[in-house]
């Protein structure tokens, strides 16, 4: 009996042998441990990064607890000192989007020499620096979009070290599968992670690589929440009970923040275009007022203007006070346009969503609805601003649905994020990303 057992035992052992040395096996798993560990250190990279952008958060507020006229110092100089090291890598400038959709579309005979350019190891370190020293200085940025360019950054440096005998995938399959990494890690949210690939930045057929995008998704996510625990980017929000008449603010919140999300975009297109012209001396001139603009808001009007604006969405979602005046919601319009265009690093995801949840909080108090019918108007500002921006309104929806784990109002959101795309194409036909997208093709190509 017991020979019969080692027996089995060792037949198992050999078949199991037999199966990972087959050769399709062998050069599947060979493909996929490259993504694995891209995807491992992304998740690392990504905790890292956020632990950090919260600490220079909290240190601003702190600051400002102390004496609030320190932010007459501390904006204007953390804006230059961003935009400057931002000198050291270019590319590292303004969310990182547009630079991953870019370095996805470059031709093949060019994608090395280009790439590099846009995806490098210069890149992560100016981009964490830059954005860290905006968001200390009270700029209204994100880290997500920068995130989604270290991921790519990441895994194009992992795909490079793979050895010339190893099987491997393309180097645009490897960025793309870091972007979508990068979003999951950045906001804990895998689902999004994977639309936002299929929805913004696919230019292949995804079939050829599905298997490692969404083992990517799922390792970086894994490595993110060992660390941080299985946390929602909000929370739970209380959205029971709520009315059906809910569903016409739905629609208002909707169109509104989907025509503001696109003239903000329109607006930093055109503060950059008109700032183009300008010389080295006018450039610093133009952060310094800036900033000292921004400090003066924040100092004699409103501190909504400040941050990423993720302290907005969780007050006006968990606490009874839920309505924004009108004048808070042009600020969280305005700050990302001046933030934006100082030239330093940083997102306009968070913001974005903060901007769209004053939208909806404002409508809240206009229409006076309380409790869960205030939270559904705030939630669907967001979707709303959010694919006002981005043209991708999947990806908005599913964000915001696994941020609050709020599943009961998938309709509701899907809803806000289809109006929103419909009423922003009123304002412009191409979203912010497209547009800048262009713009990097071009420098990589004129400087090639």
């Amino acid at each position: 009996m017991k020979n019969n057992f080692v027996d089995n035992i060792r037949l198992r052992a050999k078949n199991f042998f037999d199966i990972i040395t087959h050769d399709s096996v062998r050069e599947n798993l060979l493909q996929a441990l490259p993504f694995w560990i891209a995807s491992l250190i992304t998740g690392i990279v990504a905790v890292a990064y956020t632990k950090l952008f919260t600490y220079a958060e909290d240190a601003m507020r702190y600051m400002l607890s102390i004496h609030k006229w320190y932010i007459f110092l501390l904006t204007p100089i953390c804006f230059l000192l961003a935009r400057l090291v931002v000198r050291w890598a270019p590319a590292a400038r303004g969310s990182g989007i547009p630079q991953v959709m870019a370095a996805i579309e470059i031709p093949a005979r060019y994608q090395e020499q280009n790439t590099k350019k846009l995806l490098s190891l210069k890149i992560i370190v100016v981009k964490i620096l830059s954005s860290l020293l905006m968001v200390l200085g009270g700029g209204a940025i994100g880290r997500e979009g920068p995130t989604i360019q270290i991921a790519g950054s990441i895994f194009r440096l992992v795909n490079r070290w793979i050895p010339a005998s190893w099987p491997k995938l393309s180097q645009k399959s490897f960025i793309l599968t870091g972007a979508a990494a990068g979003l999951a890690a950045a906001f804990n949210t895998p689902l999004g992670g994977i639309v936002f690939a299929i929805e913004e930045l696919a230019r292949v057929h995804i079939s050829f690589f599905r298997t490692a995008l969404f083992s990517a998704v799922i390792i970086s996510g894994l490595a993110a929440q060992g660390f941080l625990g299985p946390y929602l980017y909000l929370g739970y929000p209380d959205v029971k009970s709520i009315s059906n008449i809910t569903y016409i603010g739905v629609f208002v919140a909707a169109v509104i923040a989907g025509l503001l999300g696109a003239i903000m975009c329109k607006l930093i297109l055109k503060l950059m275009a008109w700032k183009r012209s300008f010389n080295n001396t006018q450039s610093m001139a133009f952060i310094i007022i800036a900033g000292l603009s921004v400090a003066a808001v924040a100092f004699f009007f409103n501190d909504h203007v400040l941050g990423s604006g993720k302290d907005l969405m969780v007050g006006t979602l968990f606490t009874h006070d839920k309505y924004m005046p009108w004048h808070s919601v042009l600020l969280r319009v305005l700050g990302p346009v001046v933030s934006f265009n100082t030239g330093a690093a940083g997102g306009i995801f968070a913001p974005s969503l903060a901007a769209g949840a004053s939208v909806g909080s404002f409508l809240s108090g206009l229409f006076g609805a309380i409790g869960a019918n205030a939270n559904i108007l705030i939630l669907s500002g967001m979707v709303g601003f959010l694919t006002g921006v981005t043209r991708t309104p999947f990806t908005s929806a599913i964000l915001v649905l696994e941020m609050t784990d709020r599943h009961s109002v998938i309709f509701h959101l899907m809803l806000a994020a289809m109006v929103a795309n419909v009423a922003a194409l009123v304002i412009d036909k191409h979203s912010l990303y497209e547009q800048l997208k262009k713009q990097y093709l071009e420098e990589t190509s004129t400087n090639s």
